[in-house]
């Protein structure tokens, strides 16, 4: 009976949005229950609640660019590398980029859960930035919006794609208009390839 009251208090804990897990896990009291189903699934419903990007399906559908990564131009020219991680128990995505030419930039990459919609923030050591959104194609992950030049204090319409290939590849392919969107033309195009261990 002492263990039904504890997964009775464990149960209470969450309804008023109580989502620290690791405290009740490690408790000498309530621990001692790991193991006892109840306890285990109290748990697993509060850690749901804690961290709500783990178990949400959206925010896994751009884990296919997650990893350490050579690029290379469609020419086979080394463009850099990119290593891409999941953060903050999944609710976003990292970017770190290198170039081959020694510059980079990062990108942070999330779901807006207001407007249900992918969004990447990037920015750069030259004063590039790029605010682009969108969603899980048939072709990939689409995002579109703008570019913006800190530089020139220009800002033009921006769209990338990243399409999963047959062999375990990931290629990544931006465009920007300089008509306002009447016409595209290609801005990059790289294709990624996992590090060797």
């Amino acid at each position: 009976m002492v263990r039904g009251h504890r997964c009775v208090f464990v149960q209470s804990a969450g309804k008023p949005g109580f989502t620290a897990v690791a405290f009740i896990r490690n408790d000498p009291i309530l621990g001692s229950m790991a193991g006892n189903e109840a306890f285990e699934e109290l748990t697993a419903e509060l850690e749901k609640a804690a961290y709500p990007c783990e178990s949400d399906p959206q925010f896994a559908e751009f884990d296919f660019w997650i990893g350490e990564w050579d690029v290379q131009m469609a020419k086979g020219q080394v463009a850099g590398s990119n290593v891409i991680t999941r953060e903050q128990r999944g609710c976003y995505l990292r970017e770190k980029w290198t170039s081959a030419s020694g510059g980079g930039g990062d990108s942070i990459n999330y779901v807006d859960r207001i407007s249900g919609e992918w969004v990447q923030v990037w920015n750069d050591a030259s004063g590039g930035q790029i605010n682009i959104r969108g969603g899980l194609t048939d072709n990939g992950m689409l995002m579109v919006g703008t570019l913006h030049d800190i530089a020139t204090n220009t800002t033009k319409p921006f769209r990338g794609l990243w399409t999963l290939l047959p062999d375990g590849r990931v290629r990544q392919f931006f465009e920007q208009s300089d008509d306002g969107g009447e016409t595209w033309v290609p801005w990059f195009e790289g294709f990624y390839t996992r590090k060797a261990n």
